[in-house]
């Protein structure tokens, strides 16, 4: 299918922009603080700007700037993690260039935590050989970050930011993108105009039962990017975090306990306090994140249990407080003080390392239209996703496309697409909730962080059935669009999962 809306879908206005950038994480945000301010921009967020994923990023931004490292042992640590899939040249461009970006966030006042001395203060996450993981508000670098990012967005008359407006889809014609369709406070479509697209929609952790992501996580940019001809890669590389909070009553939406949890000394236990990571790997709590999940899932598994356990008992509380006060509060609400009390913890769908296929320069395979944060995939995690290099992604690849889009000529008027010409596909109203429920239930089973070639081929035919019902209709609604997305970014990851028999990373067949 082409396009989500339908030939009969009302256009209310059309408006157009030298550069509309889609999501209004760190990615977007810093892509708009980059575009030559003689450029008109416009950002499109779907919720507000503290509902993102970037927003919930709590350890920090990995950099090798302190004086006993290097972006050659950056670079080590990540093609490492990425089980030897990483690119090179974008994952030598993203250590190299790194630095610099974390240098500009700090002349734009984001308040990173600091030593005794002034100097930015590290830690080290798992995965890292050292300690270059800067943060802020101690857990809540992504907070802090996109506070800052944001009021200084609010103050650049060249860029408008528009809130509560859903991409529907990426628009082009046979030289390149035109522009989006996007429906504003779930009420009115709108036509946006313009030569240079970025896609910065963030992840897809509502295709899964339990994951960090937020709600409006459904792979939106992805599908839509699908839908236009963009290409995807690795999608198969689902990253499963081993520490989301375990509840009795999961919500869907999982408190992530930081992997700098691990890095400041907490260990991982069953609940004997017996630590099972060691001998498992060399780095033990603090090996790659998936060799990590797949230990605690396997631990679960072994004792018959539905979760495992954090110690950081060994800390004081005022450490504790200090350096984790948004883990300590929430726990708190859920009767754990982790001063004194092991925090219960279960893998959980985190982080997507496959998306839209982008270059060096964040470009896509369509003239005009650019990925860059987690809706994309520049190369550089490889099949696993090195801690804390997710933000610093954001970051280089964000500007870069920024770049580029700032070193290209205005492109000659082109035609409108005729609305009326598409399709018209029957008005239905289907059951959302109980589709998307089933479809998590299918991914979750048989996609996660343990597959089997069988599960996979039941998931595949039970997501093409789902999808093929959701493409036969059309509704205006927000829970249609998601649902069909969901679908459609689901069957990609596991058809291409199926394409891959061999385990690597975060792709792991039994």
């Amino acid at each position: 299918m082409r396009y989500a809306i339908s030939g009969d879908t009302k256009i209310v206005s059309t408006t157009s922009f030298d550069v509309v950038i889609v999501g209004a994480g760190l990615a977007g945000l810093y892509a708009a603080l980059n575009i030559d301010e003689r450029l008109s921009c416009i950002i499109i967020a779907k919720e507000s700007i503290d509902i993102s994923s970037s927003w919930l990023a709590q350890g920090g931004i990995a950099a090798a700037i302190s004086q006993d490292d290097t972006p050659e042992h950056h670079f080590e640590d990540t093609v490492v993690a990425g089980a030897g899939l990483c690119d090179t040249q974008a994952a030598k461009i993203l250590v190299t260039e790194g630095p610099f970006d974390i240098e500009t966030l700090v002349k734009l006042n984001v308040p990173f935590d600091l030593d005794d001395h002034g100097e930015l203060q590290f830690t080290r996450e798992g995965g890292h050989n050292k300690h270059r993981v800067v943060h802020a508000g101690g857990d809540a670098t992504g907070r802090e970050t996109v506070k800052a990012l944001a009021h200084i967005v609010s103050q650049r008359k060249n860029i408008t930011f528009l809130g509560h407006c859903c991409l529907f889809d990426v628009i082009t014609d046979e030289h390149g993108v035109l522009g989006v369709v996007a429906k504003y406070n779930d009420d009115e479509f709108h036509l946006i105009r313009s030569d240079n697209v970025v896609l910065a929609t963030g992840g897809i952790g509502q295709i899964y039962k339990s994951s960090t992501n937020p709600s409006i996580a459904t792979g939106d940019g992805i599908a839509a990017a699908m839908r236009a001809g963009a290409k995807l890669k690795d999608i198969e590389f689902v990253q499963f975090h081993p520490t989301g909070l375990w509840n009795k009553e999961s919500t869907g939406h999982e408190f992530l306990i930081s992997e700098a949890v691990r890095g400041e000394g907490g260990l991982l236990v069953n609940s004997n306090g017996e630590r099972f990571m060691v001998g498992n790997h060399e780095l033990a709590e603090l090996a790659p994140r998936d060799i990590v999940a797949r230990g605690a899932i396997k631990e679960m598994q072994r004792t018959g249990a539905d979760h495992v356990f954090i110690d950081i008992t060994s800390k004081s509380e005022e450490f504790l407080k200090t350096r984790f006060p948004t883990i300590y509060k929430v726990c708190l609400t859920h009767g754990i003080n982790i001063a004194y009390d092991k925090i219960p913890v279960c893998p959980v769908q985190h982080y997507m390392m496959g998306g839209i296929e982008a270059d060096i320069d964040s470009r896509t395979n369509i003239k005009g239209l650019f990925a860059c944060g987690e809706a994309a995939n520049t190369g550089v995690h490889g099949a696993n996703r090195l801690a804390s290099n997710s933000m610093l992604e954001c970051l280089v690849f964000g500007r870069r496309a920024a770049q580029f889009i700032n070193t290209q000529k205005k492109a000659a008027p082109r035609g409108d697409i005729d609305i009326k010409s598409l399709p018209i596909r029957p008005a239905t109203e289907l059951d959302y909730t109980a589709l998307r429920k089933t479809m998590k239930s299918v991914m979750s089973n048989y996609c996660g962080a343990l597959r089997t070639k069988e599960g996979l081929e039941v998931a595949l035919k039970e997501i093409s059935e789902t999808l093929y019902s959701l493409e036969s209709v059309y509704s205006e609604s927000n829970s249609y669009l998601e649902t069909l997305n969901i679908a459609a970014v689901a069957k990609s990851i596991v058809s291409a999962a199926l394409s891959r028999p061999q385990s690597v990373g975060s792709h792991f067949i039994e």
